[in-house]
């Protein structure tokens, strides 16, 4: 194996929680190029680890004419490719451009024209963390162990926080207070979230207590919520003013950071700080198989025993858990 093609074509969180595997692979075919296909707003975190040799854009390839796109995945030269989110695109061009190994589910009708190794295994019922149900997907390599959480967790090590300047003015806010907390109210629709009247209370209440509270986000997410922030020179409206690299950094550099189930919880997890992951119990969204990983990590369901929950219907337990639960992981 002198060149592997991790494709994931999806959001922060979900590569996240890929990485992991890629530095399994790496421990094992030491001297493999290992190639990450991705979406261009993700490279960021898939820099992170030394691990990964090449980030490849989809969306740049996606544009091309069909003949630049199989000769760009040609000059690849890669000797297998793993499907971890399934891409007809992607895998019929791996297939046209005669990648030897082409692994993928077997849950994906199109993988039976596209690969030559296919996995069975279910991701929406399965007990398995997400990232531990990546790892299904190197049995065709030899590699059949699914390492435990605490394994994948001591594999963080390989997470490097970017070397980028963030404003000044932040620096500022950062150095004038060490007690510091970031609230994330928004996951871009990936999952339940938590009442943005709850984080504003929360915020109210970390500010009683001598905290700085950062609300973070995208500008999109912001204009949603910046209206209901009070006016409070402790409580600082972030939304949209910095890219991913630099939001990597500033979490890293903060205590503590609240949210659900979305990337910035993830970069807190692997960051190290204090995470405190807000959940429903429902499958397939529960934490057991999204919660961050890292070894300061807290994660809060409000019944993990709901009937509404286990029964899968549309339930916003989450929305009940208590600001003071949250509090208390904080102080």
């Amino acid at each position: 194996m002198k060149r592997i093609l991790i494709s994931r074509t999806d959001s922060i969180g979900d590569v996240m929680l890929t990485l992991p595997m890629c530095v399994w692979l790496k421990d094992h075919f030491i001297d493999a190029e290992l190639i990450y296909l991705g979406k261009g707003y993700t490279r960021p975190v898939v820099d992170c680890f030394s691990v990964i040799d090449r980030f490849v854009d989809w969306a740049e390839i996606q544009e091309l004419p069909t003949a630049e796109k199989m000769s760009f995945f040609h000059e690849l030269k890669a000797d297998a490719i793993i499907h971890v989110f399934p891409n007809k695109d992607i895998a019929s061009l791996a297939k046209k451009v005669k990648i030897p190994l082409r692994i993928g589910t077997s849950h994906r009708s199109f993988h039976l024209l596209t690969c030559n190794q296919r996995v069975g295994f279910s991701r929406k019922n399965s007990d398995l963390h997400e990232a531990q149900l990546n790892f299904e997907l190197l049995r065709p390599l030899g590699l059949k162990q699914i390492p435990t959480l605490e394994e994948i967790t001591e594999s963080l090590h390989a997470f490097r926080v970017p070397k980028v300047e963030i404003p000044e003015s932040l620096n500022a806010l950062l150095n004038a207070n060490e007690k510091t907390v970031i609230l994330h109210p928004k996951s871009q629709g990936s999952a339940l979230e938590w009442p943005v009247a709850s984080y504003v209370s929360l915020a109210q209440k970390l500010t009683h207590k001598g905290y700085t509270v950062f609300f973070t986000g995208t500008e999109k997410e912001g204009s949603l919520f910046r209206h209901e922030l009070p006016e409070n020179p402790s409580i600082v409206d972030l939304t949209g003013k910095m890219d991913l690299s630099q939001l990597i950094v500033f979490i890293s550099r903060c205590k503590n950071l609240v949210a659900c189930s979305t990337g910035p919880l993830h970069i807190a997890g692997f960051g190290g700080i204090r995470t405190i992951g807000l959940f429903s119990p429902r499958k397939p969204i529960h934490p057991g198989r999204w919660a961050a990983l890292g070894r300061n990590v807290r994660i809060l369901v409000k019944d993990e025993h709901c009937p509404d929950c286990k029964k899968k219907k549309t339930c916003h337990c989450i929305q009940q858990i208590s600001v003071d639960t949250v509090l208390e992981q904080i102080a």
